[in-house]
């Protein structure tokens, strides 16, 4: 489990630093002098000797692995755009090392977003390994038939715990609680799986319907682990005398009796210290000096009390836009003052 650690930590880091500028993008075109591209993009890619072997022997590997990377950065930047905290990469070293609720969403969102695109990768071809949702029943087969294709889920998490190398891990209270929030994030992406259909026949009359599965945005998985963020859960190690060995046991919800302490629930995000407030520039952020705010609903909290700067500007932006014969569009172009709001330092 510290090497699943390790691998969650380094996808944070090093593959949003190295991976999304260094790695070439390998798609569906590539020509066949680009066959062993893959095989670079595995060794620019700071994996452990097993999955090192893995990745060169599965060529869409490392390319999705960048996928999931961006996937996961764009979302948790997306979910935290209005809070002190905004999942820059500034301070993901430090702020990995800690057990803070903002820890806990870095594991379950990197571990979703490699799940959700480990699946999806399946599904589009991009895997040798892999195709579509390998489901047994009948629909799967009929979708195959009408030419779509199912998102592999079941692959993609039995990879996944291959690759993570997922092991016993004895009374380590850091590393059950990040192996939790991991697979928190894993557990959003399976209930997000919904069956999509397809009508078939004269007009649309849906005489003959195809059923498969079909994975969620991951923007609603990103929202689902931003709600269980702000109901994270704070824990403490304790000793469970029927078993012998520590588990996570946390402090009771709002509405529970406060003097006896309950295990987390599978969906929970759990943390094991209290977070800093990044007001101010420090090893885990940049702090929250000349952040953009929305006076009504964000710069109170976001400027921490310092105030906020006003500034005015004319922007330009296309309007009266009219569909000309034949066939384009045709607007003009009109200014208006918008006002921004920042942080004071």
């Amino acid at each position: 489990y510290k090497a699943l650690a390790a691998l969650i930590g380094r996808l944070c880091v090093s593959l949003e630093l190295e991976g999304l500028t260094h790695l070439p993008s390998l798609g569906p075109s590539a020509n066949p002098a680009q066959g062993k591209a893959h095989l670079k993009q595995c060794d620019l890619l700071k994996l452990s000797r097993k999955q090192k072997r893995l990745c060169q022997r599965e060529p869409g590997l490392a390319e999705t692995l960048r996928d999931a990377v961006r996937l996961s950065i764009m979302e948790c930047q997306y979910q935290f755009r209005n809070e002190r905290w905004n999942c820059s990469l500034d301070g993901r070293t430090s702020l990995l090392k800690r057990g803070f609720k903002e820890t806990a969403f870095l594991y379950a969102v990197s571990s979703a977003a490699l799940t959700h695109a480990l699946a999806r990768a399946c599904s589009a071809g991009r895997m040798e390994r892999c195709t579509c949702d390998d489901s047994p029943d009948l629909e799967n087969r009929k979708a195959w038939q009408w030419g779509v294709c199912g998102d592999n889920l079941k692959y993609s998490t039995k990879f996944l715990k291959n690759f993570l190398g997922q092991k016993k891990i004895g009374k380590d209270l850091r590393a059950k609680v990040d192996i939790h929030n991991t697979n928190v994030g894993i557990k959003a992406v399976k209930n997000g799986l919904k069956t999509t259909c397809k009508c078939h026949g004269v007009s649309g009359s849906c005489a003959v319907r195809t059923c498969w599965k079909q994975l969620s945005p991951f923007h609603e998985t990103g929202k689902i682990l931003k709600l269980r963020y702000d109901d994270a859960v704070k824990i403490f190690s304790a000793t469970n005398a029927a078993v012998g060995h520590s588990e996570l046991v946390g402090t009771q919800r709002h509405g529970h009796s406060p003097k006896s302490p309950a295990t987390p629930r599978p969906t929970d995000l759990v943390y094991v210290e209290d977070s800093p407030s990044f007001c101010r520039p420090s090893k885990y952020s940049l702090g929250t000096a000349g952040r953009t705010c929305s006076r009504e609903a964000s710069c109170d909290s976001l400027c921490c009390g310092r105030g906020y700067n006003t500034q005015s500007r004319m922007v330009t932006f296309s309007c009266h836009c009219q569909v000309q014969w034949c066939c384009y569009v045709e607007c003009q172009q009109c200014m208006q003052e918008e006002v921004i709001y920042s942080c004071k330092h």
